[in-house]
């Protein structure tokens, strides 16, 4: 007896598509708040004068964060595809071997 399975129904695409789209713009509200704040950190750092230059540090260890944030953000959507062609691949080994 074999069952066919369809992991691929409209509505779980759906809840898919919904979920990446929300970790790319999690991403990118992350990067704009990063520049901004940074920019304006850079501003007021110009604006004191010749003193010493502490605002390279908040631009390192944050700029450190957002680009984890970004690789494991673009390595989860990456492994989406590697998830499904492994499944792929094992549903089509099941049904051969007739199990």
């Amino acid at each position: 007896m074999t069952i066919a399975l369809d992991p691929r129904t409209d509505a779980d695409l759906m809840r898919r598509a919904k979920r990446r789209v929300a970790r790319k713009m999690g991403f990118l509200i992350h990067l704009t708040v990063f520049v901004l704040v940074n920019a304006g950190l850079w501003l007021l750092g110009s604006v004191q004068g010749g003193g010493a230059r502490w605002n390279h540090w908040p631009l390192m260890g944050w700029g450190l964060g957002l680009a984890i944030h970004g690789i494991v953000t673009f390595l989860s959507l990456s492994g989406d595809g590697m998830r499904e062609r492994m499944l792929d691949a094992e549903l089509e080994r099941l049904k051969k071997s007739g199990r």
